[in-house]
């Protein structure tokens, strides 16, 4: 991705220090600081505080998390309480169980996350028309896939195509901002609006279509998301547009039936109070919904886009 136009990732392995680099994006936009990750432990606390997000992201820091320790067992089991929906950690972490956690293995990891979010752009950027008009919810760009990205990925491919982004916000940890700053270092038009906007903008013909990531998919198709994605496709649907996913295969989980099965993380609920005075008796904040498939146009992957519909792989 382009950070003020020089090339660079998410997060890198570093051979002068032996360690893990990552964008700290808990700074953006704000502020472009690097976290260092010199063991399991720090690792672990990146994945869990956020200092890295996003499904293929978080696999490939736990796969140099694996490199960092020398019971890989018990490093597995740390990274695993870390964050339980994305189901990229789990494959990643089950990869280089079977590859001795060697460097190596992690660095062909990595490095075949992205050639899968690049494939996944050249996909989808055969869906997007000149002059379209795409909403897009969270962040699915580089930051949360180490390069390309999943549903900006592409996004980025057609941007010489006079197209136009519409970026929500995503409450509660706003993480829209981290999707129009991505979209600023590439010069692509967005504007950034409030998560209940998303409607009206549709409503009044003002979007073409939707693209989104996905922390975790069903056997049956059913998508985990982002908070807020669910009433996306809804929205969608009613209004006609069209709505994708675009997720690599280790996105996929063909252990899980339906969406009703996956396990939704609840996060601290000072993430929805903490600009309040006021602290309600309670609070709920679920980190990510399921979107039923029905819902869904196509799943864009790295070997083509699936319709949920039919079940056949275009």
């Amino acid at each position: 991705m382009l950070v003020e136009g020089e090339e660079m990732r998410s997060l890198w392995w570093d051979e002068e220090c032996g360690c893990l680099k990552l964008i700290d994006q808990r700074r953006l936009p704000f502020q472009l600081k690097i976290f260092d990750a010199e063991s399991i432990e720090e690792v672990s606390y990146a994945i869990k505080k956020m200092v890295v997000r996003g499904a293929p992201a978080i696999g490939c820091a736990a796969a140099y998390g694996m490199v960092l320790a020398d019971d890989k067992e018990k490093a597995a089991r740390i990274l695993r309480r870390t964050r339980p929906t994305a189901h990229d950690l789990f494959y990643a972490i089950d990869y280089m169980l079977e590859n001795e956690g060697s460097l190596e293995a992690a660095h062909s990891y990595v490095d075949s996350t992205i050639e899968k979010c690049r494939k996944i752009g050249e996909v989808g950027e055969k869906l997007i028309a000149q002059g379209s008009r795409i909403l897009t919810h969270c962040n699915a760009g580089a930051l949360a896939t180490v390069d390309w990205g999943t549903a900006l990925a592409p996004i980025r491919m057609a941007k010489d195509r006079d197209i136009f982004v519409w970026v929500d916000e995503t409450r509660p940890r706003l993480q829209g901002l981290l999707t129009s700053w991505e979209l600023k270092q590439e010069g692509i038009k967005h504007a950034l609006i409030a998560d209940n906007a998303a409607g009206y903008f549709m409503s009044m013909g003002e979007v073409d279509m939707v693209i989104v990531g996905a922390d975790r998919i069903a056997s049956n198709y059913d998508v985990a998301n982002k908070i807020g994605t669910y009433e996306k496709a809804v929205l969608a649907k009613e209004n006609g547009i069209p709505f994708y996913v675009a997720a690599p295969a280790s996105t996929f989980d063909e252990g899980i039936s339906d969406g009703r099965k996956i396990k939704i993380e609840e996060r601290d609920a000072e993430e929805v109070t903490k600009i309040f005075d006021y602290v309600p008796d309670e609070v709920r904040n679920p980190a990510f919904d399921v979107t039923p498939a029905k819902y869904i146009t196509g799943i864009i992957t790295e070997n083509g886009i699936i319709k949920p519909s039919d079940k056949v792989l275009r």
